[in-house]
């Protein structure tokens, strides 16, 4: 729990005593970015920076759901040729297919999908080949 200014001391000392006190137990050793330069100091100033890097952190973006499961397809055929096994292969290929699937049935908002379900067995005679040769 914060310790509570106590009373005839000046705020300024006692914020002072706790940063000292604070440094002298290593608290501030090792923080996040510590060496690297201020992000973005040359930019103009916008309000909503904070929801932009918390959107980057968290990995969340602002695609309509069509060009996102355009993203998804093409991160999958980027995991089919990371794969190392051919049931990894067919995992990652069965599942973007059944969202594709759904897809197709009702499709989404935003742009045209313009995406088919992937051929497993041509995937996998192709990783199988990518592998071999």
């Amino acid at each position: 729990m914060t310790e509570r200014k106590p009373p005839g001391v000046g705020f300024e000392t006692w914020v002072e005593r706790q940063i000292r006190e604070a440094a002298e137990k290593g608290a501030f050793e090792d923080l996040p970015g510590y060496g690297k330069p201020l992000a973005s100091l040359e930019a103009p100033y916008d309000e909503m920076w904070w929801i932009r890097e918390k959107m980057h952190r968290e990995g969340f973006g602002v695609l309509p759901p069509a060009l996102a499961l355009r993203k998804e397809a093409e991160d999958a055929r980027e995991a089919v040729r990371a794969a190392r096994t051919e049931r990894r292969v067919r995992e990652v290929l069965t599942e973007v297919n059944e969202k594709i699937r759904a897809a197709l049935r009702r499709p989404p908002p935003g742009p045209p999908l313009r995406l088919t379900e992937f051929d497993v067995e041509a995937e996998v005679r192709a990783w199988r080949a990518a592998r071999d040769g």
